[in-house]
């Protein structure tokens, strides 16, 4: 058995950064192209699209997450059947989903300019971009099947080099289509979509080890995996609902704070942003390795992977901690130009050095927990930390206004890590040999 090393975890996590790294410049580049028709429709069409797709394919990232938690298992089982049938299931939730989205994708779209009404002219442009980007649909969902499979299996680098074609061709075919044949609004549209769908290609070739002898109708849609496999989606869902709940109402009460601080909120978000990306790998390793530990049943192998793992995060965290605190200025200096809202965020800017420090538990946490399968614990910790985070919200902001407001949220990332922690022992229990069995080192 492969030992776990400091050296096997920067090889899963490293990839993942790099590859998070690509993600903003998309979103650059999209509105950079349109900016340069020289009106603001076609930006704000561009990004109004974007968001309602973001929001809608967000509900179903629980696809990556359990995906890895559960193939992970079934690796370090040796079980390859399960492996192959565990990708095979998610892929197929991920077509349907994709499916069913683009048969509903006249009344989403009525939702969605309800709930954000804009111009006639952006709606108009909104609509010619999602009525293309919406048949990318079941390939962006099950490209989040794809990406956990690939973290479970610890290829990591595969993944690097699926981000890496979709957002470069994506890039490319943006300045061809956009600038080179003055397709507009809808030529951003067709770029991305091609970019999906050549990811779907690739991420089918990166996976045909799956196609395994013995892999039959029966071993996919059998009975106790797929209950499993139901369980342990609908818990994260429901854990990452409550969570973008909490983000949700932070924003609405930073409105209440006036302009200027709002603004100065949403610019410090980008720095909440960068942690997570910049963090995601150690946490993406722990799935794998803590996730084979429990496959494997082995204690010994979940702590260790749990703890290296956790190491890197933390001493990520607290570079990141620094570098905000140090060149934290510079950076709210090129998100704004508004000399007021610069002033502001500088005011609030020593909560982004304290932020990683106090996150950094939960985010790992969630790691071990995702790959040990306990979803319905980190539901129930989600589930009290939100309570402890509305007491904050209640005691804090009278007395401290927008200091208060962050002071909760970090209260809140803070009771994650502290009752995430409490329950740590049920992973080793998990990974626990079956009575009489010894536990592989």
């Amino acid at each position: 058995m492969t030992p776990i090393t400091h050296g096997r975890v920067l090889r899963i996590a490293a990839p993942i950064v790099i590859s998070n790294a690509t993600v903003p410049l998309l979103g650059a580049v999209d509105t950079a192209v349109v900016g340069q028709m020289g009106q603001a429709a076609p930006i704000g069409a561009v990004g109004l699209g974007a968001v309602v797709l973001a929001s809608v394919y967000w509900i179903f990232g629980f696809l990556r997450m359990g995906t890895t938690g559960l193939v992970a298992q079934a690796k370090g089982e040796g079980d390859s059947l399960e492996i192959s049938a565990g990708l095979i299931r998610a892929v197929g939730i991920g077509l349907a989903a994709g499916l069913c989205l683009i048969a509903l994708q006249v009344p989403m779209l009525w939702a969605a300019f309800q709930i954000a009404p804009a111009s006639d002219r952006v709606e108009t442009l909104a609509q010619d971009y999602l009525s293309i980007r919406i048949w990318g649909a079941p390939a962006t969902i099950s490209l989040y099947a794809f990406t956990g499979w690939l973290i479970a299996l610890e290829r990591t680098r595969a993944v690097l080099v699926l981000q890496l074609l979709m957002n470069g061709l994506n890039v490319g075919l943006d300045l061809w289509f956009v600038l080179g044949l003055g397709w507009g609004v809808k030529g951003v549209a067709a770029a991305t979509l091609i970019a999906e769908l050549s990811g779907l290609a690739l991420a089918l070739w990166l996976a045909r080890s799956a196609l395994v002898p013995g892999l039959s109708r029966a071993v996919i849609l059998a009975a106790a995996p797929l209950k499993q496999m139901a369980r342990v989606n609908t818990d994260i869902m429901i854990r990452s609902v409550i969570l973008q709940g909490s983000f949700t109402a932070f924003l609405f009460l930073g409105a209440g704070q006036g302009d200027v601080k709002l603004a100065a909120n949403q610019v410090l978000l980008q720095f909440l942003e960068i942690t997570a990306y910049a963090l995601d790998g150690f946490a993406f390793a722990a799935e794998s390795l803590v996730g084979q530990a429990v496959g494997a049943r082995s204690p010994a192998r979940l702590r260790r992977a749990a703890i290296l793992a956790s190491q890197w995060g933390a001493g990520g965290a607290a570079l990141l901690a620094a570098a905000f605190l140090l060149f934290g200025g510079a950076i709210i200096d090129t998100m704004t130009t508004a000399p007021e809202v610069r002033e502001t965020a500088r005011h609030y800017l020593p909560w982004m050095g304290l932020a990683p420090l106090v996150g950094i538990a939960a985010w790992m946490f969630d790691g071990i927990f995702i790959g040990a399968t306990l979803t319905r614990e980190m539901r129930n910790a989600m589930l009290l930390s939100v309570a402890i985070y509305i007491g904050a919200l209640c005691a804090l902001i009278p007395a401290f206004g927008n200091h208060g407001l962050w002071a909760a949220l970090m209260v809140l990332n803070l009771a994650r890590g502290v009752t995430m922690a409490r329950l740590y022992p049920r992973a080793e229990a998990k990974a626990a040999p079956a009575q009489g069995g010894a536990a592989p080192l």
